[in-house]
């Protein structure tokens, strides 16, 4: 499905062969996802399949050149980009890589991302293949397409502030979701089945924990085991509209809350309150991290960042932690995610999903309650 309208795109690129132009890159080869569906609209749930490789070439003029399977070519055809070079995939002898070879026929320097969270979705064999075959070489062209990708239009922000919306009106039907007894698998499967009510496109990130005053983990899938009366029930979402992520937690108490969680949901709050109050375009991501890790009292989690980018992707650059020294700007889209070990091994997470302003940020979530709820 294609998203946007074609100047939306074109603008996009435009962004990233001023770029190019600047760092002597003459062309970037692009074949994961995100940045596939990023620069042409192409947005298919195919990419589950890791059979067929996918491609598409930016120049230093002109719309990029999809090279892809033949099965792509239908729905590639509906996005802005008119050059659409297709091969019959799976074709272990050939997957696209003689195609390639035609399109960077003349390139010097090719930029490829190399960077952090990039990944090469394509044969490491056909890789080498492929540079054996050109008279160019490949370069990290991270930084080129982070730059452009940080900066959300607004019609990127009223999408991710749509999906934040449907999110909400799901966590504030908790009470009716909830309860003692219910099987924590049943809980995640209700509270899934409610966001796709709500308006959800997809449900792709649904994690959480529950137990005695807290949790001890958040990335195992759900047990069967029953809430029970003193539980703390989180849930964090990642679901999607038009291909756009919202990525926020709310947490519970079942019953009844004890002293020790109602403490550490208070300071987690004020925590990102203080957050909220003192972001502005100009700081840096570890100046965040800073602010909110030392109100936090210093060295209280492990988990290694306090926030990341979002977008396309349930975590995008940059991340809030040490030694990250991207500097915020207006109309960057970040997650605010405190956490914070107690007790015998407990833990607890908040998370806000925010816009970058010029002042203070634009909350994009509705700001959870400033006193840890109580399901009954």
């Amino acid at each position: 499905m294609i998203d946007f309208e074609e100047t939306e795109f074109q603008l996009r690129t435009e962004k990233v062969q001023k770029n190019m132009f600047e760092n002597n890159v003459d062309a970037i080869l692009l074949c994961t996802e995100p940045e596939v569906r990023y620069f042409t609209g192409f947005r298919s749930l195919f990419w589950q399949s890791p059979t067929r490789p996918w491609f598409v070439v930016i120049p230093k003029n002109g719309k990029p050149i999809a090279i892809i399977p033949d099965i792509g070519r239908d729905l590639m055809a509906r996005t802005w980009i008119d050059d659409i070079r297709t091969w019959p995939s799976p074709r272990r002898e050939d997957e696209g890589i003689s195609l390639l070879v035609e399109v960077l026929e003349g390139a010097k320097n090719i930029g490829i991302l190399m960077g952090e969270e990039a990944s090469l979705r394509m044969p490491l064999e056909d890789f080498e293949k492929l540079k054996s075959k050109i008279d160019g070489t490949f370069s990290d062209c991270s930084k080129i397409i982070k730059k452009v990708r940080l900066i959300k239009s607004e019609k990127e922000i009223l999408i991710l502030k749509n999906i934040c919306s449907v999110a909400n009106r799901s966590f504030d039907r908790a009470n009716r979701l909830f309860f003692s007894g219910q099987p924590l698998n049943e809980a995640f499967r209700e509270f899934k089945i409610t966001l796709l009510e709500e308006g959800a496109e997809e449900v792709p990130y649904l994690v959480g924990g529950a137990g005695r005053d807290g949790y001890v983990d958040v990335i195992s899938p759900p047990s069967s085991k029953p809430l029970e009366n003193g539980d703390i029930l989180m849930l964090d979402t990642g679901s999607t509209l038009k291909g756009y992520f919202c990525d926020f937690d709310r947490n519970w108490a079942i019953g009844t809350a004890s002293d020790i969680a109602k403490r550490a949901y208070s300071k987690l709050h004020k925590v990102t309150e203080l957050a909220l109050d003192e972001i502005r375009p100009g700081m840096t991501c570890e100046e965040v991290f800073k602010l909110i890790n030392n109100d936090l009292g210093g060295g209280s989690s492990n988990i290694g960042r306090m926030g990341h980018g979002l977008g396309i992707q349930l975590t995008e650059y940059p991340s809030l932690m040490l030694n990250d020294e991207t500097v915020l700007k207006e109309n960057m889209v970040i997650t605010i995610e405190p956490s914070m070990s107690y007790g015998e091994g407990l833990m607890m997470v908040h998370e806000e999903n925010i816009c970058i302003r010029d002042g203070k940020p634009e909350l994009l979530t509705k700001r959870a309650a400033e006193e840890l709820p109580i399901i009954r």
